[in-house]
């Protein structure tokens, strides 16, 4: 989709006509009849034709605690009748703040996304401009949430795809062709590289797999100073059959989302490069697949890591944390940055304690938490803190090795897996682990089966933004 701005609706073409929950005596003037049955609940439209025969959408914003998911209203009005645009739409946006205007170009821009990229046969696409009308200045908030729109797109349909494409190569080659577009750099290292640099946990988990562990470095740099603000870590298990400690067949054709922290992390950086942000920030890929082969790290075996530490395998479906802990450890130790955010779908302990509405925070730092709290709730991409209290910490002991990757417990495993990678933080105080287990992937009303939901780049892009130079 293109979007473009005016300041003059054409009532005799077709428009988007937004309204508040009973509230359409806003809109009275725009109405071809006096009385529609609709009353502008939240996410749902009613279809009117006007004077010339053009379509009129009378959309429903509901209330205004409606107002942070803004983008699902246009989302679904936007996919469920596109089919029926001619070239071009209009939205008539006077009555729109510029964050509802935004949310909306990404909402409309979320409704392009396609599902079905790997069928024989697929319907052509139609390319739709939408015009906003408004006497405020918004091209860059039109470019914004286009911007975001896509990214989220492109991210879902990483997440989405299928595990024989989505290779860790794959996942490379994706953030080598983006740098390029987007302007940042983009660093792949790969096997030999790894082990000459000491990612021993990432290669412990890939060795039961033909499609070798890579890790990706993307260095955006909006400021000229070098020091480094914030750094991304993001789990890239391209699937995860659990290793040895292998997982049930129930559902495990869904593990190939298991990469839906990295997913977040390659999107970020791109967003943040194309909205040229006053910002210096590092996203890291640790990006394994978690196969079952004769060469497979094994329950019982002791690893080595890129911090040092000596890690005693309990569980080789606990794998996430283990790549997650070198990259958190060259974080630390190469890039030094001010705040460390680290994503992961980690732990089906966090969907059990908080279900499919909220990630799980976990930090120590109170500043961190609730900033990213209140984005959460802005962006409607919600956080819930959780306990990081030195009493979980024994469940981590190894008599054999510096710490063990699994307690064995069934209880707190999410703060269990927290608190491993705080030990692979060096005490970093502003460190902070989001485990999106429940929110990254799950069922949606654009697909019949568990697809991705694009969690994450708004929540890191609006943190981002909060902490860049004005």
């Amino acid at each position: 989709m293109t979007y473009k701005h005016t300041k003059t609706l054409d009532r005799s073409k077709d428009f988007i006509l937004p309204c508040r929950k009973d509230q359409l005596d806003a809109i009275k003037d725009f109405l071809p009849i006096d009385k529609p049955d609709f009353d502008g609940s939240f996410s749902t439209y009613q279809l009117l034709y006007g004077s010339t025969g053009n379509r009129i959408y009378l959309l429903g914003l509901g209330e205004e605690k409606h107002s942070v998911q803004l983008e699902n209203t246009f989302q679904k009005v936007a996919f469920e009748t596109k089919k029926y645009w001619d070239k071009t739409i209009q939205v008539y946006a006077e009555d729109l703040n510029e964050d509802e205007i935004r949310k909306a170009v990404i909402g409309l821009e979320m409704a392009q996304y396609e599902i079905g990229e790997f069928k024989s046969k697929k319907e052509k696409s139609k390319h739709t401009s939408v015009t906003f009308a408004s006497n405020k200045s918004i091209k860059k908030i039109l470019d914004e949430g286009k911007y975001t729109g896509e990214t989220i797109n492109k991210i879902k349909a990483l997440v989405d795809a299928p595990p024989n494409i989505k290779t860790p190569e794959f996942l490379g080659n994706w953030s080598e062709k983006s740098s390029k577009e987007a302007n940042y750099k983009c660093t792949v290292l790969k096997h030999k590289q790894l082990e000459k640099q000491g990612f021993d946990a990432v290669l412990s988990v890939g060795k039961g797999s033909v499609n070798k562990p890579v890790v990706i470095i993307n260095e955006y740099n909006g400021k000229s100073s070098k020091k480094v603000d914030i750094a991304l870590v993001g789990k890239g298990i391209t699937f995860d059959s659990g290793g040895l400690s292998i997982k049930p067949s129930t559902n495990l054709h869904y593990m190939k989302s298991d990469m839906g922290g990295a997913a977040v992390v390659l999107g970020v950086v791109e967003l943040v490069a194309k909205l040229k942000l006053k910002i210096n920030i590092v996203g890291i890929v640790c990006s394994a697949e978690n196969a079952v082969d004769a060469e497979s790290y094994r329950p019982g075996d002791v690893i080595n890591s890129y911090s040092g530490k000596t890690i005693e395998i309990i569980d080789t479906d606990a794998e996430g944390r283990l790549v997650l802990a070198d990259g958190l450890s060259y974080a630390v130790k190469k890039i030094k940055p001010e705040y460390l955010i680290d994503l992961a779908t980690l732990t089906g302990s966090v969907v059990r304690t908080l279900g499919y509405y909220a990630a799980g925070m976990f930090t120590n730092n109170e500043n961190m938490a609730k900033t990213t709290s209140d984005l959460g709730y802005k962006v409607h991409e919600r956080v819930w803190p959780l306990p990081m209290f030195e009493d979980y910490e024994s469940d981590l002991h190894s008599d054999v090795a510096d710490i063990r990757n699994f307690s064995g417990n069934p209880l707190a495993g999410a703060t269990n897996a927290a608190k491993f990678l705080e030990a692979f933080t060096e005490d970093h105080k502003n460190w902070m682990h989001l485990d999106i287990a429940g929110v990254s992937f799950g069922s949606s009303p654009y697909a019949k089966m568990k697809s991705a939901s694009g969690y994450g780049i708004q929540l890191i892009t609006e943190f981002i933004k909060s902490k860049a130079s004005k």
